[in-house]
């Protein structure tokens, strides 16, 4: 994920969580650096066909490919759009045979949500492959287009809350990921807090950052 993030153009924030976290460790960054798929779709999907800009997305169960993409479709209706599930052998033939259709599409974004870590190892790992494209990972953005995932209300996200609203609608599957999950990640915040107390202030602050 490092090696990832390394090379990314653009790091975006999807949790007021998270920019909590961020301020505690020294960055400069307030709630107006957080957005998620839900925050920008239509903006994106109106741009994408008002500049005829061609779009592949690569993930999703394959049963819901098509509704998620008729989904688009219903609303943006000149969005040039291909869709291709998440469910492959990311290497073997079938990994070669979605590099090839994503060649001869030749699309101008390229969005990959296969769930983390899953999509950025497959972005990293085949960047070299790729059409010189924006490469974005959306996690479960056509799920939602699908309607096979819930999607909150987007003063949720602003509030800070959307984590339980999600959780309320689905706490089976998100019981684990939002209780259990974090308390694993204790010893690294540690690390991050008390690695940032050994630095002296003006040397992190002369640190180059990442815009949100």
């Amino acid at each position: 994920m490092r090696r990832f993030y390394a090379q990314a153009d653009l790091i975006e924030i999807d949790s007021v969580p998270l920019i909590m976290w961020g301020k505690l460790v020294g960055h400069d960054m307030t709630r107006a650096n957080r957005c998620t798929y839900l925050d920008f779709r239509e903006d994106f999907w109106s741009r994408a066909a008002d500049e005829g800009w061609r779009v592949f997305h690569v993930g999703g169960a394959p049963e819901y490919n098509e509704v998620s993409k008729q989904a688009i479709l219903g609303r943006h209706p000149k969005v040039k759009l291909e869709v291709r599930s998440g469910y492959f052998d990311v290497r073997g033939p079938e990994n070669e045979a979605l590099l090839k259709d994503i060649a001869d599409y030749r699309p101008d974004v390229l969005l990959v949500g296969m769930g983390m870590p899953r999509q950025e190892l497959w972005i990293l790992n085949n960047i070299d492959r790729l059409p010189g494209c924006a490469i974005l990972p959306v996690g479960a953005a056509f799920d939602y287009e699908a309607g096979v995932m819930y999607a909150p209300p987007r003063w949720a996200g602003q509030f800070g809350i959307e984590w339980l609203v999600r959780f309320v609608h689905e706490p089976r599957r998100l019981f684990s990921r939002y209780f259990i999950e974090p308390w694993t990640l204790i010893p690294c915040a540690l690390d991050d807090v008390f690695g940032r107390r050994r630095i002296p202030v003006n040397q992190y602050e002369s640190r180059p950052r990442h815009n949100p």
